[in-house]
């Protein structure tokens, strides 16, 4: 085959999968040529259609329909968009004036990210909280409930707050929590749950108690990983045309509401270098294979990472969901740096 013939048939190609991203209706060759001019007959482009189906790209659902694309064409659409796509100027701006007012608030930061790529894409739409590779001591409030037990509010690295309460052997007053509490704040500042362990202090009885405590909680916060996450505009995504069958929409309702799935997308499958699309049967999740991903990383390197996506069906607008996903990582990059600086 030529080059010139090749690339019209690329061309051809990518006609059939954003027709049908944008209308959700089988592509024929007759609406191809009505509404693109590549300068070829009907004969040409249906010849063009049967190659592309014969190798894997596009099928036709019944004899006498048009063609839909294969995930092997999905894939061939997003390698040939460019990963520099961009927001308008103003939805931009309202992004950032939206995202800028919550940057003090988290939990309305990112459910605010969230429904912002959701509206932009009508899709659904994740952002998770970021998290350090490991958790630092930042400082620790005792409140003496009565002389055997005492409530712990200890605040580590990147704003993130636990509370416990303790119970203690023998009465226990108020100075003596202080003064502990204190001499901890001092000693333990900036250290990770390994530095803590490995310090060779001499503690008191009091100073022991709430350092095995202080370990507990730091050891518990350097297990959760992608736990806290915010997932906006799923009835967005349920309301696409490929969900109108009930058995397809509780499927995804089920997997969402499974323990871990989002934890196994982006251990997998998101890459550290920009934007990661992942493309029905290219999950490594069966219950994903239906289903389309747009994913990128954000945050502070070794400091704080988060992941930000969108999630749809396969006839998704790629180019759209790549841009929404490029601005929104880097807009909370900035945002989780001056945390970060401040910490």
């Amino acid at each position: 085959m030529s080059k010139t013939a090749n690339r019209r048939r690329d061309s051809v190609l990518k006609i059939i999968v954003s027709e049908y991203i944008a209308t959700a209706n089988p592509v024929a060759s007759e609406a191809i040529l009505r509404h693109h001019s590549l300068g070829v007959s009907p004969a040409t482009i249906r010849n063009d259609m049967a190659s592309l189906e014969e190798e894997g790209y596009i099928s036709r659902p019944y004899t006498s329909s048009g063609s839909v694309p294969l995930d092997k064409g999905y894939r061939f659409y997003v390698e040939s968009l460019s990963q520099n796509q961009d927001l308008a100027a103003e939805e931009q701006k309202h992004i950032r004036q939206q995202l800028d007012a919550a940057v003090d608030e988290y939990d309305r930061l990112f459910k605010l990210a969230a429904n912002a790529m959701a509206r932009l894409v009508g899709n659904a739409a994740i952002v998770t909280v970021p998290k350090s590779p490991e958790c630092r001591y930042k400082h620790l409030e005792a409140v003496l409930l009565h002389q055997y037990m005492a409530m712990l509010v200890l605040l580590m690295s990147n704003a993130v707050l636990r509370r416990q309460t303790i119970n203690f052997d023998t009465p226990v007053t108020a100075r003596q929590l202080d003064e502990a509490t204190a001499r901890l704040n001092r000693e333990y500042a900036g250290l990770t749950k390994k530095q803590i362990a490995a310090s060779k202090l001499e503690l008191s009885l009091v100073e022991k108690k709430l350092s095995a405590a202080i370990s507990d909680i730091m050891c518990s916060e350097d297990t959760i990983e992608y736990e806290n996450s915010y997932l906006e505009g799923l009835r967005l995504m349920l309301g696409q045309p490929e969900f109108i069958l009930r058995d397809r929409m509780l499927a995804v309702l089920e997997l969402m509401e499974a323990k871990g799935w989002l934890k196994r997308v982006v251990d997998w499958q998101i890459s550290d270098n920009g934007v990661s699309v992942i493309i029905g049967e290219e999950n490594r999740d069966t219950a994903l294979r239906d289903l389309s991903l747009v994913m990128r990383n954000y945050g502070v390197p070794d400091q704080a990472r988060g992941a930000v996506g969108i999630i749809g069906p396969k006839r998704m607008d790629y180019r759209r969901a790549i841009a929404a996903v490029n601005y929104i990582s880097g807009l909370l990059s900035e945002l989780v740096a001056r945390v970060c600086k401040n910490d």
